[in-house]
């Protein structure tokens, strides 16, 4: 059985992937700055600071790294802090795990102020441990190094532990990296069909309860008979090899 997840915020726990498809263009329009062709795609699956770092750097902008932070938190804040809100029956699917002992975390390349403001908001904080973001690391999920450090926090082992994410790139880090991979549909995510491919499971909605607990349950049952049927094999090995 699985002992943690790690949960993605934007566009996987809630609806907010909108709010960021133009905040980098919003910055740069008011640094009286223009985007360049490929702005939104290279910025994607940067992490906050990295992206804030790539701005200063590739269009000269004469603020330190913290203070174009500053600037984007300000632009979303608003809407983190009283507009976004949870996908439909997402709470129903974290009450599912909760009822199991699973302990869950949230790992986001989003500020970590903001996403406690939307939990604490839709009363949604009591589900997860802690809420961790990029910005320690300074890494975004094109490396593992969050869902690692999630794993910590939640004392669990990248086997028995479920990452929940929308976006094509962290679910291949995840995946690459051995972790459960349950993709969430969102969209603002046009790479389905990778996704598919890529993933373990894949939820259209989190009505899909009963879909992710039989695919659990299934895997680790398949696990177990894999594991026994391999001792038996093994130790059939040693004997006739004893005997012969």
């Amino acid at each position: 059985m699985i002992e943690g997840a790690i949960f993605d915020f934007d566009g996987t726990l809630f609806d907010s992937m909108y709010i960021w498809e133009e905040v980098g263009e919003d910055l740069l329009k008011s640094l009286n700055k223009k985007a360049k062709p490929g702005f939104r795609e290279k910025i994607k699956p940067m992490s906050l600071w990295q992206s804030a770092n790539y701005c200063k750097e590739e269009y000269d902008i004469k603020l330190s790294t913290e203070e174009i932070i500053v600037r984007i938190n300000n632009i979303v804040s608003d809407y983190y802090i009283n507009k976004v809100e949870p996908k439909p029956y997402v709470k129903d699917f974290l009450e599912s795990l909760r009822k199991k002992d699973i302990k869950m975390c949230i790992a986001t390349v989003a500020d970590k102020t903001l996403i406690e403001s939307a939990l604490g908001r839709c009363d949604m904080k009591k589900y997860f441990i802690d809420v961790l973001d990029c910005k320690d690391i300074a890494e975004g999920k094109h490396t593992p190094s969050i869902y690692l450090k999630a794993i910590k926090c939640l004392g669990s082992t990248v086997c028995k532990t479920c990452v929940f994410e929308d976006a094509a790139y962290a679910i291949n880090t995840a995946k690459s990296a051995g972790f459960i991979v349950v993709a969430v549909y969102d969209s603002f995510e046009d790479k389905e069909a990778m996704i598919r491919r890529t993933a373990d499971i894949y939820l259209e909605n989190y009505s899909d309860v009963d879909k992710f607990w039989k695919f659990i349950l299934f895997s680790f049952l398949f696990s177990d008979i894999f594991k026994i049927s391999h001792a038996i094999i093994s130790k059939n090995t040693k004997e006739t090899r004893k005997w012969s």
